[in-house]
C-alpha cells in the first residue's frame, strides 16, 4: 500500500499570483525532479530484482520438441519416415538453507528502492524549498534596498541644497554620498542571490534552464511565526521515521540476508526432480541388442522419471568462507553507519533549537525596535510638518526604520531556513509507505 503523507509546513503570507507558491514548487518538484524520477524508475528494476532473488525457491521447468526424418531402405519399409517427439522436466528445490533468505532477500531490495524515493523526496523538496525562500527573501530585500536608495538619494540632494547655502559642510555631502555607494554592492549582492536562487529553483523543478528558458517567478511574504518544539518527543519519533534511518536499517538488514545466502553453501541440497519423454504413435525403429534385426527389438515408447537429487560441498578451498568473511565485514560497516546517523540526530535537532531560540530573542529585540523606529519616524514627521526638524532629520529617521525592517525581513528568512532544515532532520517532506509482508517484520 501506497501512501503519501502531506508535508507539515507552517507556511504564512504566501500568495497565490500568477507567480509560482510554495505548494506550486513542491508538487512540480515532486513530479519532474530528474533525481525523484531515477529513484521511481529505481523501484521498478528494484521489483524485478526480487523477482531474481525469489527464482531460487521457484520451480524450473523446461519443455522440448525433437523432430526429424528416418531415411534408407530397409525391407518392407518407406525409404523416408518422418518421426518427433517431446520432452520436459521440472526441478523444484525441496531442502535448501539459501531460499528463505533470497525470499527476505527480495522483499528488502523493494522496501530499499522504496525509502531511497523517500530520501530522494525529502532531498529534493528541501532543495527546492530552500531556493523559494531565497528567492523571496532576495526580492524582499532587493524592494528594502531600492526604497534606501531612494532615502539616501534625497538624502545627497539635501546636502547638496544645505552645502550650496552655506548651512552643511562639504563632509556632509561626501558623507551622504559614501553611504549612497556603500549600498550599491548589497544591491548586487542581493540580486545575484536572487538569479542564483531561480536557477537552483527551475534545476529542481526539473525545467529548462537553457539561454532561451523563461526562469520561474516565486510570490510570496516571508513571515516570522514562532514555532516551539518538543524535543525529547520529536527526537523519539524522528528515529522511527527519518527515511535515511529507515533505508540504513533497510541495508543492514539486507547484508544480513546477503550473508546468510552465502553460509547456506555449507549445507547441503535437495531437489526433487520430474522428467519424462512423449514419443506419439509412429513407424520410427530403435533396433536393439544384436543379431539380425527384428520387428520384436523396436521400442518406441513414451516415459516419465520421478526421483531427486542431492549435492553437498565438503570442501570449497576458501571460497565461501571468504566470501561470507568479506560480507560480514559490509555489513559491520552499515551497522557503525547506522549508529553514527542515529546519535547525530539528536545533536542535530538540539542545534536547530537552539538557532530558533536565539533568532527568537532576536525578533523579539528587534521588534520592539522596529515600534520605537516607526514612533520615531512618525514624530519626525509631525515635527517636519510644524517646522521644528530639517528634511535631513526627517530621511535618516525613515533610513534606520528600512534598516530595521531589513533586519526583521533576515531574521524571517532565517526562521524559515530553520523550520526547513527542521522538518528535513525530522522526516516530516513525505513518507513512503508500504506495509511489509509478513517474512520481513
Amino acid at each position: 500500500m501506497r501512501r503519501l503523507l502531506p508535508l507539515l509546513l507552517l507556511l504564512c503570507g504566501f500568495g497565490s499570483g500568477h507567480g509560482l507558491t510554495l505548494d506550486a514548487v513542491l508538487k512540480r518538484t515532486a513530479d519532474s525532479n530528474p533525481e525523484i524520477t531515477k529513484a521511481r524508475i529505481e523501484l521498478e528494476r528494484a521489483s524485478g530484482q526480487r523477482l531474481v532473488f525469489r527464482s531460487i525457491g521457484l520451480p524450473d521447468a523446461v519443455i522440448g520438441i525433437v523432430g526429424g526424418d528416418e531415411g534408407g531402405h530397409r525391407a518392407g519399409q518407406k525409404p523416408n519416415q518422418p518421426f518427433g517427439f517431446a520432452y520436459g522436466g521440472m526441478t523444484q528445490a525441496f531442502f535448501n538453507l539459501a531460499v528463505p533468505a533470497s525470499f527476505r532477500r527480495g522483499d528488502l531490495e523493494v522496501l530499499i528502492a522504496q525509502q531511497r524515493l523517500n530520501v530522494a523526496m525529502m532531498d529534493q523538496l528541501h532543495a527546492a524549498r530552500v531556493a523559494f525562500y531565497t528567492a523571496i527573501y532576495s526580492h524582499g530585500l532587493n524592494q528594502i534596498r531600492d526604497d534606501q536608495r531612494q532615502r539616501l538619494e534625497q538624502n545627497i540632494a539635501s546636502q547638496q541644497d544645505r552645502y550650496q547655502s552655506g548651512l552643511a559642510t562639504r563632509g556632509n555631502l561626501v558623507g551622504a554620498e559614501v553611504q549612497m555607494r556603500e549600498l550599491d554592492p548589497q544591491v548586487e549582492a542581493s540580486q545575484r542571490a536572487y538569479d542564483g536562487a531561480l536557477v537552483k529553483l527551475a534545476e529542481a523543478m526539473g525545467e529548462d534552464i537553457g539561454p532561451s528558458a523563461l526562469l520561474p517567478e516565486p510570490v510570496g511574504e516571508l513571515k516570522y511565526v514562532a514555532f516551539n518544539v518538543d524535543l525529547q518527543t520529536e527526537v523519539t519519533r524522528t528515529l522511527e521515521r527519518r527515511p535515511d534511518l529507515e533505508l540504513a536499517r533497510l541495508v543492514v538488514r539486507a547484508a544480513n540476508e546477503d550473508q546468510r545466502i552465502m553460509e547456506a553453501a555449507y549445507y547441503p541440497i535437495v531437489n526433487a526432480t520430474v522428467s519424462g519423454d512423449y514419443i506419439p504413435v509412429s513407424d520410427v525403429r530403435r533396433t536393439q541388442g544384436t543379431g539380425s534385426p527384428q520387428r520384436s527389438n523396436d521400442i518406441v515408447s513414451s516415459e516419465i522419471r520421478a526421483g531427486g537429487t542431492y549435492t553437498w560441498r565438503v570442501i570449497d578451498n576458501g571460497r565461501t568462507y571468504g566470501a561470507v568473511m568479506r560480507q560480514r565485514s559490509a555489513r559491520e560497516i552499515n551497522e557503525l553507519l547506522l549508529h553514527k546517523l542515529e546519535g547525530d540526530v539528536s545533536r542535530d535537532m538540539s542545534r536547530i533549537q537552539r538557532n530558533l531560540q536565539a533568532i527568537a530573542s532576536k525578533h523579539e529585540l528587534l521588534s520592539k525596535a522596529d515600534n520605537s523606529a516607526m514612533e520615531n519616524a512618525s514624530t519626525v514627521q509631525e515635527n517636519l510638518t510644524g517646522g521644528l526638524v530639517s528634511q535631513l532629520d526627517f530621511r535618516l529617521a525613515q533610513n534606520a526604520a528600512l534598516e530595521i525592517r531589513s533586519g526583521l525581513l533576515s531574521l524571517a528568512y532565517q526562521e524559515n531556513m530553520a523550520r526547513a532544515e527542521w522538518d528535513r532532520a525530522t522526516g516530516r517532506y513525505f513518507q513512503f509507505s508500504v506495509e511489509p509482508p509478513q517474512n520481513v517484520r
